[in-house]
């Protein structure tokens, strides 16, 4: 059975600077504790590492189905993998240089072991969805007054 939600939040910065943060996959690990790695496998596929319950591990490929600068991000796991996600992140300009990043995900955990990693993984998909937006919000805001200093 699929889980899905969607989650919004507001992050102080321009939308092209909120893109560039949240469009290198290789940044998430620094603010979405469950996932250990992202390695980019091509021009619009990544390979995902995450960790659930007692250090079991679920990997995943990735393939990047939009790609609309400063508007859209949209993905979905690969046919071969055996976790199946998708799910899109969108920018919306907002005045005093804030954007609105409003992300929708979707997994369908697969049977097995890999079903049980992934299943304490998205377990509270809604609760883990708002703790890595509050997480990006916090690394994407302290990037820019890195930049800034």
């Amino acid at each position: 059975m699929p889980e899905q939600t969607t989650r919004t939040i507001i992050v102080g910065g321009s939308v092209p600077e909120i893109y560039r943060v949240w469009s290198n996959f290789e940044n998430f690990p620094r603010f979405m504790k469950h996932i250990k790695s992202v390695t980019r496998a091509g021009d619009r596929r990544s390979h995902w590492v995450a960790e659930g319950a007692l250090g079991r591990k679920a990997e995943w490929d990735a393939e990047t189905t939009r790609l609309e600068e400063n508007k859209r991000i949209a993905w979905r796991s690969t046919d071969d993998s055996s976790v199946k996600t998708s799910g899109q992140v969108t920018f919306n300009e907002l005045p005093k240089g804030q954007t609105e990043v409003t992300v929708t995900l979707q997994y369908v955990a697969p049977a097995g072991k890999a079903g049980e990693t992934v299943a304490k993984i998205v377990s509270d998909l809604d609760g883990r969805l708002e703790e890595d937006l509050r997480n990006f919000k916090a690394y994407a805001e302290g990037m820019k007054e890195r930049v800034a200093k």
